[in-house]
Formats: C-alpha cells, sequence, structure tokens
C-alpha cells in the first residue's frame, strides 16, 4: 500500500449556483482514520461522492490507493466500500442473504461468498439474528450489518458517511470499536461526521469543512490547543444576568467570552487559576452563576470559535447538499 491511500487536490463541485465543495486539498495516510468534520451542508457527502465515483468533479483531482477517480473509476471501485448516513440493506432479506448477495454483486464465487457471509456474521455479533429478515433487527444491528455489508469484498479504503446517525450511545461505542478494530488489520478510513466526540475519539487527523471549504486542519490535540487548556463554562439565571457577566468579563480571559442565551462560556491558557479572578469579578457585583463546570477545550468549542456557531445536531431531514446530490442538482 502507498504511504498516502487518499489524495485530494483542489477539489470542486457544483449543483447550479450551489456550491458543495469549493477547493478543498487534503491527503489521507494509508492505515489511519480520517476525519472530516462539519454541520449539515458542509459538503462532506458530496466529497464522498465524488472519492467513490459517484460523482464526476468539476475541477481539481483525487485519487485512491494511486488510481483516479475519473479516469480509472473501475479500479477505485474494486478497492473501496461504502457505508451511508442510512443503512442500505434490504428489509426483505436475512442478514446472511444480504451479505451473501453483495458477495455475488462483488463478483465473489459462491462458496466464498457463503464463507465471508458468515465470518462477518460472527465478526459482528449478529450470528444469532443471521437468518432473520433485517426489518426485524434494530437501529443499531442494521448499522452493524451495513458496515460488515461494506467488508465483504475486503476494500483497503473505506468510506463512512455519518455511519452512526441515530445510534443510542451503546451502538455508537460498539461501532467506534469496530472501526478501531478494522484500522488495526490495516484498512485505511475515511470518515464524515458532524459528531465531535466521534472524531476527537476516532479520528488521528481532521479536516473541518464549511460551506465547502476547509477552515481548519490537524490533529484533534492541535485543534483543541488552539483555545488554551482551561474553559470555564457558566449558567445564569436569565439572559439579562449572562449579558451582565458577559460585558463585565471582557477581559478577564485570552480570548472574547462566548454568550449562548444565559450560558457565558470562557476559555484561557491561564489554568484553573482563570477561575478565581472570574468568580472575583463577578461577586464584586454581586453576580453570581447558577451552574459552574471547568473543563478542557472539545472539538465544539473549536468549531464554535472557528465558525461562530456550533456544529449541528444530525436532522431526519436531508440537507440541501444531499437533497442535490441525490437528484444531480435538479430541484
Amino acid at each position: 500500500m502507498s504511504e498516502n491511500a487518499i489524495v485530494v487536490t483542489d477539489l470542486k463541485k457544483r449543483f447550479g449556483p450551489v456550491v458543495a465543495v469549493d477547493g478543498i486539498s487534503f491527503t489521507v495516510p494509508a492505515g489511519t482514520i480520517f476525519g472530516l468534520l462539519g454541520p449539515n451542508g458542509a459538503g462532506k457527502t458530496t466529497a464522498i461522492r465524488v472519492l467513490t465515483t459517484i460523482l464526476l468533479p468539476d475541477a481539481g483531482s483525487a485519487s485512491v490507493l494511486g488510481h483516479d477517480v475519473v479516469s480509472d473509476p473501475d479500479a477505485v471501485r474494486r478497492i473501496i466500500g461504502l457505508a451511508g448516513q442510512y443503512a442500505a440493506v434490504d428489509g426483505l432479506l436475512t442478514g446472511r442473504e444480504n451479505l451473501r448477495m453483495i458477495g455475488r454483486l462483488t463478483h465473489l464465487p459462491s462458496a466464498q461468498a457463503r464463507a465471508r457471509a458468515a465470518e462477518l456474521l460472527e465478526r459482528f455479533g449478529l450470528i444469532d439474528a443471521g437468518d432473520r429478515p433485517v426489518r426485524t433487527y434494530s437501529g443499531g444491528m442494521r448499522r452493524r450489518l451495513d458496515l460488515a455489508a461494506a467488508l465483504v469484498h475486503r476494500p483497503q479504503v473505506l468510506f463512512l458517511d455519518e455511519p452512526t446517525t441515530g445510534l443510542d450511545p451503546h451502538s455508537r461505542s460498539d461501532l467506534w470499536d469496530m472501526i478501531r478494530d478494522l484500522v488495526a488489520d490495516g484498512t485505511t478510513v475515511l470518515l464524515t461526521t458532524q459528531l465531535l466526540d466521534e472524531a476527537d475519539r476516532l479520528a488521528s487527523d481532521i479536516v473541518v469543512v464549511d460551506q465547502g471549504r476547509i477552515i481548519a486542519h490537524g490533529t484533534p490535540t492541535e485543534l483543541k490547543s488552539r483555545l488554551g487548556d482551561t474553559v470555564v463554562e457558566m449558567g445564569f439565571g436569565d439572559e439579562d444576568t449572562a449579558r451582565r457577566a458577559d460585558a463585565l468579563l471582557a477581559g478577564a480571559t485570552d480570548q472574547k467570552p462566548e454568550r449562548e442565551g444565559a450560558l457565558l462560556r470562557l476559555s484561557s491558557s491561564k489554568g484553573a487559576r482563570v477561575l478565581v479572578d472570574v468568580l472575583r469579578r463577578l461577586d464584586g457585583e454581586g453576580l453570581a452563576p447558577a451552574t459552574l463546570s471547568v473543563r478542557e477545550p472539545s472539538l465544539d468549542d473549536v468549531f464554535l470559535s472557528i465558525t461562530g456557531k456550533h456544529a449541528e445536531p444530525v436532522l431526519e431531514e436531508e440537507s440541501q447538499e444531499k437533497q442535490l446530490a441525490r437528484t444531480g442538482g435538479r430541484r
């Protein structure tokens, strides 16, 4: 395997007047988990569709293990796996039948497809449910089966587009463990997510995208280090009190306080010492927070600092980007 599994250079994609991907560039080292982080409509899904040869780019280039996605798409398809945001398995078939069908579609001999299906059902904890119709599976079971389906032909590079959307915390943690195991076996994973803790726990390298452009790039530690060592969050009884505290603490830390309703957030490189100064100032004006927490910075803090907004929660409705990608830009 080459040193870089994925190379993207100045990639651009439009859907009519909408610029979905606006000149992004990055490389993904082989055998790593790379995170493409951003809110709905940021361009993540469109980038994945180009890299997996579903869409043609308007400009720029992209290659997977040295194969160009435009000039050599068949070679790319043979070496990649794709699991989308929603499980793409047939609910009327059993789990075993789904995996066998994928095996035959990827040109595995019948005996190999049967053996591979049994192997993956065992690996993903689905052996007891393997002969049940998938419509009877829970959301977490469907997601595990979808991931197994993407691995039937043993892809060297795996694309996961928001793979834990809609899963409960326990199922999400189980899926994270499975992804780590795949990378330990040599698979390269490109993960798109708007779940900040997911990118923090899984990815060794992260690109933050917003409105089709890269706005930050680094390891989780590097990105969080931009905000200093300490984050102080204070909740006040009402927005007016929070607004007064905001004005009072404007010069108390390295960065301007961030206020969201009645919640005030401060970031500082001064460590816990900043908390003493903050509370002293508030007490001098007769202001007392109703809630108080001190913690290390998170990727959510990074995203808020860069974009001025939090990463959006997962929505059930498709984003404009995904609607346009699905319809080819038709409205």
